[in-house]
């Protein structure tokens, strides 16, 4: 979703093209297919969900055609993680590639290996310490994490860098949108995320069921596959986007 000349600009389909995904259902059945996918428009060509969608849906608060609001339904539904996963900005991974971008990514790692080889920082910890095997079944709304982990005001800095980060390291992903909710228990405000990891959505041993691989090969599996689906796809648009060399 670029910027021209001070202005959003949303790059898409017609309602009667081809490629046009026309429900959330159809979304979900097209990120199973092709794996993984960024929410916008990026360096590969055709490679988001905005550019299989009608742009003058988003936004629209049309829960049956609103793009925006299909990510919401993803990520509540569970069969697929949503998060900041390509170049610090949102997408999906199917359940198929999951165990193989967090094999890659954390580096073959749980977080309290990162932690103990010194490759994890005390702001990551605090906010991974919510997490904790223990707690593997929790769901915390991004400001509850923000300050039970000690940031914000006289606390730690850069929150949203940090959260970024631990999802990109497929350590994190986002399980809901929800409102929040005043001291009588009624919903108020805009939907804020919901965070949980990947284990709590597909299961401990699932998630980290390629352990065993190297993750050099499961970022070639990656590479191969992604090269195969955007064969127009260069070498520094794939390492830019997805973070592999093809």
């Amino acid at each position: 979703m670029p910027k021209e000349g001070g202005t959003w600009v949303m790059y898409g389909v017609n309602w009667d093209d081809p490629e046009c995904l026309h429900t959330v259902d159809d979304a979900i059945n097209y990120i199973n297919d092709v794996g993984f996918l960024p929410l916008f428009k990026n360096e590969i060509p055709g490679f988001s969900l905005e550019e299989r969608t009608v742009p003058d849906y988003w936004w629209s608060g049309d829960v049956q055609h609103d793009p925006w609001e299909w990510r919401e339904i993803i990520a509540r539904r569970g069969d697929i993680a949503y998060g900041k996963f390509f170049n610090k900005k949102a997408g999906f991974i199917s359940k198929e590639w999951l165990p193989y971008f967090a094999n890659w990514r954390r580096d073959g790692y749980d977080f309290d290996a990162l932690w103990e080889d010194g490759k994890a920082s005390m702001r990551q910890k605090k906010i991974m310490d919510l997490f904790t095997e223990e707690l593997i079944d929790e769901e915390l709304y991004s400001n509850e994490i923000k300050q039970r982990a000690g940031f914000g005001k006289g606390g730690e800095k850069g929150f949203d860098g940090i959260i970024t980060g631990l999802q990109m390291q497929m350590y994190l992903c986002v399980r809901d949108f929800r409102q929040r909710k005043n001291k009588k228990g009624e919903d108020y405000g805009w939907p804020i995320a919901i965070y949980c990891t990947p284990e709590h959505l597909f299961g401990y041993e699932y998630t980290r069921s390629v352990y065993a691989e190297n993750p050099a090969t499961s970022a070639r599996r990656i590479a191969d596959y992604i090269s195969s689906v955007y064969p127009i796809a260069t070498a520094k648009q794939v390492k830019k986007v997805i973070g592999v060399e093809i």
